[in-house]
Order: structure tokens, then sequence, then C-alpha cells
């Protein structure tokens, strides 16, 4: 029996400007301008490198390019309210970030981090916005016992038991491969809560690999796309590389659209 619905449409693409960091640190609203022009509809930003927000958000409207999200510290303690009024200023209504490595260094730690982020989650819902969690790879390569002492849990999985609800992810296919886990299952097994995924290629050893075209690296790049089709952003994330950033971006942007694995604004 075949169902006579349509095949679901794949999420848009969105660049996240960590690729462009040091340009970016230069020439924010330049770069804004190049990555409409690859044919990314949508960008997600790591810092707003001191413009004023009103400024930012009238340039992302002039291209018009959609901010899917913001990379920005979690708004917990005293500098909650500084971080929440400069992202609801520019449009934000995701921000996402993580813990450090050390923070999964033992259960408690793991817990503690949950804590903050759990405060950051019910500040942002105050002002109309939510939370989400990135993903490195300390998060998957850390192991603990679980309740029946037969089972092993990752500090992935520790730490989603402990999030409220509330917080979606972001999952950083990448990092998930370069510490153990399948990035396709990962994502699958996270359901509605995964909101965006990030996805780059190349060797998955450590912070500091250098990128490459995707389908020239280790990582299954269309099997952890296409994993959970309840994702809204396919988001292309290239760290470092030793190709030109601009022609590394473009490259990707037509792997995912010419595959069907996402939708681009030509």
């Amino acid at each position: 029996m075949t169902s006579d619905l349509p095949p679901a449409a794949p999420p848009p693409i969105a660049a996240q400007l960590w690729s462009l960091h040091e340009e970016a640190s230069r020439d924010l609203l330049g770069v804004l301008e190049r990555v409409a022009e690859l044919g990314y509809p949508a960008v997600e930003t790591i810092s707003l490198y001191g413009h004023r927000p009103a400024a930012v958000r009238a340039r992302l409207d002039a291209l018009d390019l959609t901010l899917c999200s913001a990379h920005a510290p979690f708004p917990a303690g005293e500098a909650a309210t500084a971080i929440l009024d400069e992202y609801e200023e520019v449009g934000a209504d995701t921000l996402v970030w993580s813990l450090e490595p050390e923070e999964f260094s033992s259960a408690d730690a793991i817990m503690r981090g949950a804590e903050r982020i759990n405060e950051a989650a019910d500040n942002a819902a105050a002002r109309g916005m939510r939370i989400a969690y990135h993903n490195h790879f300390a998060e998957f390569r850390t192991r603990f016992a679980g309740l029946t002492g037969h089972e092993v849990l990752t500090g992935y999985d520790l730490l989603l038991g402990a999030l409220d609800p509330a917080v979606v992810l972001e999952l950083d296919t990448y990092w998930a491969h370069t510490g153990g886990a399948d990035p396709a299952a990962v994502a699958a097994s996270l359901g509605a809560r995964l909101e965006s995924v990030h996805l780059k290629d190349g060797p998955a050893q450590g912070m500091d690999d250098h990128m490459v075209p995707f389908g020239e690296g280790v990582v299954d790049v269309e099997a952890a796309a296409r994993a959970n089709p309840r994702v809204r952003w396919n988001i292309v994330e290239m760290d470092r590389s030793h190709h030109d950033m601009y022609e590394l971006l473009g490259r990707c942007h037509d792997y995912l659209v010419g595959r069907g694995l996402a939708r681009g604004r030509r």
C-alpha cells in the first residue's frame, strides 16, 4: 500500500557564521551579504561583533535573510538580562550554547550544568524565547554506569535526562561522530526535540580538525541529514578549513540542496 501524501519537504539550509568568524569580526554586514549571494536563506550568528542589534536586524531584513537562531551564552546569573536584551532586539527566538568539556567530568558536574541551562530556559521563556543545547564531543566520549549497573550512559544521556523539556536541541553531527556516536542514530532518537543539526565533514579527530567538502571526510553527512524528518534547520558550519571558506560554503550548499537534503533560496 502506498501513501498519497507528498514527501516531506526538506528543511531550509542556514550558514553558521563561525565559519567566517575572522572576516565577520571585521565586517559582519559585508559577510551577511556574501552569504546571501551564495544562496543561503538563513544564518545562525555567533556574535554581533560590536554592532548594534538594530543594525544587524536591518541588514538581515534588507538581504531577506532569516535569523534561524543565535549562539549566545546561556542567559543565567548576572549576565542574563544583558544577553536577553541584545538578542531580543536583534530578533532571535532561539539562543544556543554548550557546556564546557570539563563539565562532563562527573555526573554531579553535569547536573550543575543542567541547572544553569534550565535557569536560562526560564529566563528566556519570560521573553518569548527558547534555549537550545549544542553538543561537542565530550558529551559522547564520557561514559557512566546506569542505575542498574548493567547499562552505560553517555554524558549526553545524563544531560538530556536532567534538562527541562522546554530546552530544544541542536545536534552537531560532526562532533557526535568524533565522540564515537553514530550521528544519524542520535538524530533519529531525539524526535521532535531536535530543532536543528550542524553538518560538516572532515577527519573527526579533535577540536583542531580542518573541515573538507561534504563527501570527502569520514562523516556520512547524507545519512545525518536524512535521519530525523522533524528537523527544522540544516545548518552548515565549517570550523576551519584549508579551503577558501566562501567556496567551501557554496559547495556545501549545492551538495545539500542538489541532493534534496535542504532548501535554499535559489
